[in-house]
């Protein structure tokens, strides 16, 4: 891929249709994970935990305040969580192994197979779209999600550092 026209230069167009791209991009994976989460019955921050506990797969060992770390929730919402994630089937509760006085929260066998059926297929759709990419070209687009996610990271911590803007009346 050339850059001969450097990083500031180039059809203005051409990059506000790649800013709407990805946009409606970000927009189609909410609504999706939207969707998700409606058919499973639990709210976005309960579909956000279930994702950690699929990625760790059946073997891994999240203690509740990991998922608290990662969810940006207190011990007290991480409780109600688990407990209701627990009453649906969604998860378990066990001592660790390693350190009896730790608790360890897997997702259930049913709930691993319930997220690949639901999951999978965008997976499968994802190889297939990427299967005619170029070792360089993949590259490339992973320098750009990953460029793309750190920024959204530093926004976060800045954002969250703003204060609070309340409620405006219009």
């Amino acid at each position: 891929m050339s850059r001969e026209n450097g990083p500031a230069h180039g059809d203005g167009a051409l990059r506000a249709e790649l800013g709407r791209e990805v946009q409606a991009g970000q927009t189609a994976v909410d609504a999706f994970d939207e969707a998700v989460a409606i058919h499973l019955g639990v709210n976005r921050t309960d579909l956000r935990c279930l994702e950690i506990l699929v990625r760790e797969g059946a073997e891994g060992n999240v203690t509740p305040s990991v998922l608290g770390t990662g969810l940006g929730l207190t011990t007290g919402s991480v409780t109600a969580m688990l407990d209701r994630l627990e009453r649906a089937g969604y998860l378990t509760r066990s001592p660790d192994p390693g350190d009896r006085r730790k608790v360890v929260v897997r997702a259930t066998p049913e709930t691993l197979a319930k997220v690949e059926e639901l999951y999978g297929p965008v997976v499968e759709r994802g190889r297939r779209l990427i299967s005619g990419y170029s070792d360089e070209e993949i590259r490339f687009v992973l320098g750009f999600l990953r460029g793309s996610r750190e920024l959204y990271e530093t926004e976060i911590a800045r954002v969250r550092g703003l204060p609070a803007a309340g409620r405006r009346r219009v």
